[in-house]
């Protein structure tokens, strides 16, 4: 798909300052952000929602959390999502049977890495990528059996927040940036 909508010719001062630690923050040109700047209440609006996203977190691992995000960007098939989310997936462990069973091409019981919280963790984000969301009672009891109230809301604000970027970067046909210099994450991010 092409880019929607180019990047405007100006930018207000405020919005390029919040571009240079942005792209200063992700190493690379941040699309998305620029396009965003078309309408500076919704940039500010999106900053400020990403910068209050649970990233770390004292009770739930990062690698839980990078698996989340992993796994909703490949649910919605958003190249730019699953580059930037798919980055230094080395540094948390994550391997390519893992990510096969991201994909649906392993049950995620056969894969012994991953820990039954890291299991139902991601069943939840392909719950909530679901339209509508189907999280019954019976899933419910599930995650509390796991997971306190806490976490169980971190895990689904994840979720939702990679949900609403994959949907909007991918409506504006933001093509990846270059996060992942995996072969194979630009052979995944071809079939999507």
């Amino acid at each position: 798909m092409r880019q929607l909508i180019n990047e405007p010719s100006k930018i207000p001062l405020l919005l390029r300052f919040g571009l240079w630690i942005s792209e200063k923050i992700a190493g690379k040109r941040m699309v998305p952000a620029r396009l965003l700047a078309w309408s500076p209440r919704l940039a500010i609006g999106a900053a400020f929602f990403e910068s209050l996203m649970v990233h770390k977190d004292p009770t739930l691992s990062s690698r839980l959390l990078k698996l989340v995000r992993m796994q909703v960007s490949l649910n919605v098939s958003c190249p730019f999502c699953i580059d930037m989310n798919s980055a230094n997936k080395e540094d948390y462990n994550i391997t390519w049977q893992e990510i096969k069973t991201m994909q649906g091409e392993v049950h995620n019981h056969k894969v012994e890495s991953l820990t039954s919280k890291e299991r139902l963790a991601l069943e939840l984000a392909n719950r909530v990528s679901q339209t509508p969301p189907t999280v019954d009672d019976n899933f419910s009891q599930r995650l509390k059996t796991l997971f306190s109230e806490r976490e169980i809301l971190v895990l689904l604000a994840t979720s939702a927040q990679v949900n609403y970027w994959a949907r909007l970067i991918q409506s504006m046909g933001v093509a990846p940036a270059g996060f992942s210099d995996d072969p194979k994450i630009s052979i995944l991010q071809k079939l999507m």
